[in-house]
């Protein structure tokens, strides 16, 4: 049987911690808990469970917090939470079970993470695979038989184990001060957080969540070697955000630029907006019709659904 060190990073987490805690302490043979800087009972409720707790100075880095407590992991995998997830008693089990039967060629397990629609911020689906498990030293060995080269890509399982998000609030108002930040301080974002700052502005942002993101995404029409995702997702922030400020020339200089290529359905609703405030409800039934049926999402499937319908209500059409 393989042995896990839990590792978690915590702040004012003392609603649902415990809840965490219980779920996943059975399975584990070692508990690290860094808090980042609660000043609830987060700690108090941490020390019921482990001797291993840890104060870290935030950086204005999640991965930091989480580097500094794998560093105090001793077993072979290192299972990665957070405070607002949990396993039911099914999955408990399967994840017992995994324990006896892992073999030791698997350096990775993904679980399915599961997250309630009405909790869901960032992402348009309820379940995906995410990695929760990983080997903690990690062996590298040649392969080929020929042309040797050594294997950089891990053995991943994709496991049945499914673990319930289930957040207390809406943590969108700190993830966009942090990608922001990030963004800001970076100035080349992963066109992995590139994706998901744009996702979170459009799903949870303020006007002005859009308007500080104006530096951020003119940047990344300014730099080379930007895929076409990553220019579309610019240009709806950008779409919104002038259309925020009524800066005309920049908000249809940016609708014209995601014309000439694939339409979406985002700058398609910013489109019908601008014409619905401005009392021009034929020409915001055609950007909204476009939306609902001519033209796909990229970062809000809203836009292409619910709120082009919506739009055209209040414009008087009803979509059957």
């Amino acid at each position: 049987m393989v042995s896990i060190s839990l590792c978690m990073i915590v702040k004012n987490e003392e609603r649902v911690l415990a809840r965490c805690l219980d779920s996943l302490a059975s399975a584990m043979d070692e508990i690290i808990i860094v808090d980042t800087g609660s000043t609830d009972a987060t700690k108090e409720i941490a020390k019921r469970y482990t001797d291993n707790l840890y104060d870290f100075k935030w950086t204005g880095s999640f991965a930091d917090a989480r580097n500094f407590a794998a560093s105090k992991a001793t077993k072979e995998y290192i299972y990665t939470a957070d405070a607002d997830e949990y396993l039911d008693a099914e999955n408990q089990e399967k994840l017992k079970q995994l324990k006896k039967i892992l073999m030791p060629e698997i350096e990775m397990v993904q679980m399915l993470y599961c997250t309630r629609g009405e909790n869901n911020t960032v992402y348009n689906f309820e379940k995906e695979y995410r990695p929760k498990i990983y080997r903690r030293l990690r062996p590298f060995v040649w392969i080929d038989p020929i042309h040797e080269t050594l294997r950089t890509a891990p053995v991943v399982y994709d496991s049945e184990i499914e673990i319930e998000h289930c957040p207390e609030g809406n943590h969108a108002a700190r993830d966009l001060e942090a990608l922001l930040q990030a963004g800001m301080r970076e100035n080349y974002f992963s066109q992995k957080l590139h994706h998901m700052y744009a996702m979170e502005l459009y799903r949870s942002g303020s006007d002005k969540d859009f308007e500080n993101a104006i530096p951020v995404f003119e940047n990344t029409l300014a730099q080379d070697g930007r895929s076409m995702d990553e220019v579309k997702e610019a240009i709806c922030v950008l779409a919104r955000a002038y259309r925020i400020q009524k800066n005309l020339p920049k908000f249809f200089g940016f609708a014209i630029k995601d014309a000439v290529s694939t339409a979406c359905a985002e700058v398609c609703c910013e489109l019908g907006k601008y014409y619905e405030e401005n009392s021009e409800l034929g020409e915001a039934v055609i950007w909204y019709q476009n939306a609902a049926t001519e033209t796909e999402s990229i970062l809000d499937i809203r836009t292409s659904q619910e709120i082009p319908r919506e739009g055209l209500a209040r414009c008087g059409v009803q979509m059957p």
